[in-house]
């Protein structure tokens, strides 16, 4: 495992977190996340709701926005193989996981974890007080997931995101030691 800090990659064997920074990993991960969300989340939230989330928060102008506005992209990758990707954003002295996605078939084998300790030590070394996240009521596997990595819920949470569409979440939080 290592950590370089000069150009933020970071892996263990080939496997690899690189920063985002150019219109054509902007693109990899809205194919991505077109892949993933449509596979995860259409049972939880329809179909409807998943297309009309991938444009407004996921395409490569609202990605491309997100970055502009403080949001830091990540893809997450084996053997030169883009599996996934993280979205992180500072929010005052807490760090928002905004996004930490893998392919299904790659589930299971690690990058999940990989992914959360290299935003842990984003965290640490920024000197960032927790890290927050928001995740989908009935999304049970992921929230399991968070209070395996020391998650809490917070409290709950129902945000009009437009389209006739709210977002039905728990707001969970973790509390960084340094």
């Amino acid at each position: 495992m290592f950590f370089c800090q000069d150009n933020f990659t970071w892996g263990l064997k080939q496997r690899m977190i690189v920063p985002v920074s150019t219109q054509k990993q902007i693109e990899i991960i809205e194919s991505l996340a077109r892949e993933i969300w449509t596979e995860h989340y259409t049972p939880i939230i329809g179909r409807a709701q998943v297309d009309y989330m991938l444009d407004k928060i996921q395409s490569r102008d609202a990605i491309t926005r997100q970055i502009a506005e403080g949001y830091r992209y990540f893809l997450i990758r084996e053997n030169g193989h883009d599996i996934g990707y993280i979205g992180i954003q500072p929010r005052g002295d807490e760090l928002f996981l905004s996004k930490i996605y893998v392919r299904a078939e790659e589930r299971g084998r690690g990058f999940g974890w990989e992914g959360f300790t290299f935003i842990e030590d984003i965290a640490k070394k920024e000197g960032f007080a927790a890290i927050t996240l928001t995740v989908n009521k009935n999304n049970t596997n992921s929230i399991r997931t968070y209070e395996t990595w020391g998650f809490e819920k917070l409290f709950a949470l129902v945000q009009d995101i437009g389209g006739g569409f709210v977002m039905d979440d728990y707001k969970m939080g973790k509390t960084i030691r340094t």
